[in-house]
């Protein structure tokens, strides 16, 4: 019947190629078949389980672990560093997620929208903390219509480290020179040190704050006009921000509490968030030089698995280690997509 189906479609004009593609059958089978005198699919699959297949109570297990109360709001690409720093192998990401998928449990564990591609004009690299720094300005809404408190925040793009942050009622200058300043000062930055990037806002382009960074010895770097994408760094830490399930569903009663909140989240997310983009390590780890032994004991985690059960590693082991450059609006990206 195959057979008779494949020939009536090449008598009709499509290629013999495309039809086996359409029917998940390769074309060495389809003659195969002919010199047989086999009409009829006897594809069958595989006739034995595969050797490293988990076995029903290890899936159970690693379905009751994900849903603990501990590890219910992450992502398995949150909860498989937690458990490789505790000495725990369970399963590779993709292993959780299938099981998940296979008891309906694969959707989104945040009110997260999908990730956007970033579009930069102006490259700068760090090859360690205090090296390259990117700030912005949020809204946060409060208890009177049409009213907004303003949350101000300077990350370092090297170690994603939120090193300074505060809420005010207006935005001005003064507050962002004067937040600039106190960062300088607490993370010892010398003239010629730092570069700092932000966007097109009247408080990072008015007079009063460029003549601070230029006594400050910092150089200046922005987005275009209008491209909000070409400051990624701190448009990430807002979006990891605002869709925390701890956020708010309630505007901010007052300024106080806005800065109680956002106090609450720059300690999490410095000390207790594993970045995906530095090896699933806490920023302050990583600024602070902790991460090399943390990444380590990973990498004695997972060789140990591999050699307890080496059938359930078809590649090498994750290496488990964080970027040595981090770049800001890179040249080659840039120009791949204008080559695209």
């Amino acid at each position: 019947m195959i057979l008779g189906l494949v020939h009536e479609a090449v008598e009709a004009g499509a290629r013999q190629s495309v039809v086996c593609a359409q029917i998940s059958l390769s074309e060495r089978t389809l003659e195969r078949w002919r010199e047989q005198g086999v009409g009829t699919d006897r594809r069958a699959g595989p006739h034995s389980q595969p050797a490293n297949k988990l076995s029903a109570l290890e899936e159970k297990r690693i379905l009751e672990l994900v849903n603990q109360a501990e590890f219910r709001d992450l992502s398995p690409k949150q909860i498989v560093p937690i458990l490789a720093e505790r000495g725990e192998y369970v399963g590779s990401e993709a292993t959780i997620y299938r099981i998940l998928r296979k008891a309906k449990q694969m959707r989104r564990r945040e009110n997260s929208r999908p990730p956007t591609k970033r579009h930069a004009p102006k490259e700068l690299a760090a090859t360690g903390a205090n090296q390259v720094w990117s700030w912005d300005i949020t809204w946060l809404a409060s208890s009177v219509r049409g009213l907004y408190y303003r949350a101000y925040m300077v990350l370092d793009v090297w170690s994603r480290k939120i090193v300074a942050a505060e809420v005010f009622e207006h935005e001005s200058a003064e507050h962002s020179s004067i937040l600039i300043s106190q960062a300088c000062m607490e993370f010892g930055v010398v003239a010629g040190q730092l570069a700092l990037h932000a966007d097109n806002g009247g408080p990072m382009k008015a007079s009063t704050m460029l003549a601070t960074l230029q006594a400050l010895g910092v150089a200046c770097s922005f987005s275009r006009p209008g491209v909000s994408n070409d400051n990624p760094f701190s448009e990430s830490a807002f979006r990891t921000m605002k869709y925390r399930p701890n956020y708010p569903d309630r505007p901010f009663a007052s300024l106080e509490e806005a800065r109680t909140w956002v106090r609450e989240f720059v300690h999490w997310y410095n000390t207790r968030h594993r970045h995906s983009a530095i090896g699933f390590v806490t920023p302050d780890e990583r600024h602070f030089g902790r991460d090399a032994t943390i990444l380590a004991r990973r990498r004695v985690t997972y060789s140990a698995a591999r050699r307890r059960h080496p059938l359930r590693w078809s590649k090498n082991s994750r290496p488990w280690n964080s970027p040595a450059v981090v770049k800001l609006n890179p040249v080659e990206a840039t120009a791949a997509r204008a080559t695209a």
